[in-house]
């Protein structure tokens, strides 16, 4: 277990994932300074370009802290290095962790469970959670034009009443959204039964982060705080985290 551990925290990883993550830094700051001087090439009034800079940095902190919760909760098992470089180029806490599960189980072990972690099945999750989240950048590069072009589609008429119909792209989200929480709901109440083991943790903690939600849309959209939107989703998951520990500490 120790060997396992000192070789996905090694140093060596450590530096190739900072060179990677390097690149990508720089990359940022270079287009950075072309968009600036391209938005002063067409006649932007340079001291509002700096406050949209300003602004877009300080409004990126407090959703970037889910991101840091993700880097946290993969690094106990598949060490920092590697969880530091899926959450910071391609990918997301919800894909990362579900695909690192059903990888860990596909080579034969009960979860991400460290005291059943080796190499073997290391490379094996790391693999799959690459490749895997590479689907989303070939469909970008053949797809993504046509599908924003139906995305943006005008709503449809009715012949009757007059009113306009919702477009693809709103039946799209909708869609995804559902069967996203479908999945992870029904995984959640599967653990509950006494066949998966009875552990309602899941469950609780993914209905405390709803109800945290439920009151930042409230107050969002009924009393027009727009300002929330960008910090919604990490303050709920840490209003659900804070309440596992809570419970944890009672039971």
């Amino acid at each position: 277990m120790n060997n396992y551990l000192a070789v996905v925290n090694s140093g060596i990883f450590y530096l190739v994932v900072a060179a990677v993550l390097l690149f990508i830094t720089l990359m940022c700051v270079v287009f950075l300074i072309k968009s600036f001087r391209a938005g002063l090439a067409i006649g932007m009034d340079k001291e509002l370009l700096k406050k949209t800079m300003n602004a877009s940095a300080t409004f990126t902190l407090l959703p970037s802290i889910s991101i840091l919760l993700g880097v946290i909760a993969l690094s106990g098992t598949l060490g920092v290095p590697l969880s530091w470089l899926r959450l910071s180029v391609i990918g997301a806490l919800q894909y990362e962790l579900n695909v690192a599960e059903i990888a860990a189980q596909s080579v034969g072990l009960s979860g991400l469970t460290l005291s059943e972690l080796n190499i073997e099945a290391f490379v094996t999750i790391a693999l799959v959670m690459t490749v895997g989240i590479l689907g989303g950048v070939v469909c970008c590069i053949f797809f993504l034009k046509r599908y924003t072009r139906k995305l943006n589609s005008k709503p449809k008429i009715t012949d009757n009443a007059g009113e306009s119909k919702p477009g693809f792209g709103a039946h799209a989200t909708t869609a995804m959204f559902v069967g996203l929480c479908a999945a992870y709901i029904g995984s959640y109440i599967g653990k509950l039964m006494p066949g998966g083991g009875a552990d309602w943790m899941p469950l609780a903690v993914a209905g405390m982060a709803a109800a945290a939600m439920s009151v930042f849309e409230y107050l969002i959209q009924k009393k027009n705080m727009l300002g929330l939107e960008n910090y919604s989703l990490a303050a709920s998951m840490l209003v659900a985290m804070a309440g596992a520990v809570g419970i944890n500490m009672l039971v």
